[in-house]
């Protein structure tokens, strides 16, 4: 296969895992202001607990749900317990998210020891999918579905239901959302958890085509965190469009250029934090 249609399908695939992880990470930072260092953290567990869980006889499907779920509800204790007391802290909440990730890791590392762990693709989308006369790995292809369908469905929730309504409310003015009655803190749980179990379900998902090891969080986290500055925090459709860049940035770049492959990456997010400082689709704040 031509290797820029190789580069192109892997872009959309990492694209559309990096949209499942930013997504909650740019809710939770609209939201809730939290630079949430332990994102990239709740991915790697997500792909550490699902290999448990498939090692007990879960399925591949189950086993990434069910992981998203145990990392939704630690992430649920960790806002309750220690991140809704540091509301407006900003310097204790980056070094406590940051201590919280290498307290995760330094867990994974002696739960699951430090050996690369590859997820089986499940079985049913093993081998290749004909289009247009071209071979893609279907597998690949599903996680870019994936990703297409989760997108939707996260508008759907945003943009047509109460719920969503609430949420947009506390990202675009917590102060009044909480004047006409909604309970901001309740939707910081909320969203938290929701960002929780996307990055968990997207570290399970990517495992088959990234593996699970220690260091992943740690690769992963970076580019979320360019998503969410190209795209703009608390947008969905940022997110969206930031995921795919960033994507493509990072394997043409270090297809094309890979003694500048962080050049690449890296720049669009400095020349567009000094033009537009709120991201591509994010509000200006007053």
């Amino acid at each position: 296969m031509n290797l820029w249609v190789v580069l192109a399908v892997n872009s959309v695939t990492l694209g559309g895992l990096l949209f499942l992880l930013s997504a909650g990470f740019s809710l939770i930072f609209g939201l809730m202001k939290i630079p949430n260092l332990t994102h990239g953290s709740f991915f790697m567990l997500g792909a550490y607990l699902s290999t448990t869980l498939i090692a007990h006889g879960l399925d591949f499907w189950t086993a990434a749900i069910v992981g998203g779920l145990l990392v939704a509800a630690f992430g649920g204790i960790v806002e309750r317990l220690i991140l809704r007391r540091l509301i407006g802290a900003e310097l204790a909440q980056v070094l406590v998210t940051l201590g919280l990730s290498f307290m995760i890791a330094d867990v994974c590392l002696m739960v699951w020891t430090g050996d690369p762990i590859r997820i089986a693709t499940p079985s049913a989308l093993r081998g290749a999918t004909t289009v247009a006369g071209l071979g893609f790995p279907t597998y690949r292809l599903a996680i870019s579905l994936i990703a297409v369908v989760f997108a939707v469905a996260l508008w759907a929730l945003l943009d047509r239901t109460r719920l969503g309504a609430m949420i947009r409310a506390g990202v675009d003015d917590p102060a009044m959302a909480r004047v006409v009655g909604i309970r901001v803190s309740r939707l910081f749980t909320v969203v938290f958890c929701l960002g929780a179990w996307l990055a968990g379900f997207a570290g399970v998902i990517g495992g088959p085509i990234l593996s699970v090891y220690p260091g992943l969080d740690q690769e992963m986290l970076p580019l979320a965190l360019v998503v969410v500055i190209l795209g703009g925090s608390g947008s969905l459709l940022g997110s969206l469009v930031g995921s795919f860049v960033v994507g493509f940035l990072y394997n043409f770049g270090q297809a094309m250029l890979p003694e500048l492959a962080y050049v690449v990456l890296f720049l669009p997010m400095l020349v567009v934090l000094v033009v537009r400082p709120q991201g591509l689709f994010g509000r200006q704040t007053a």
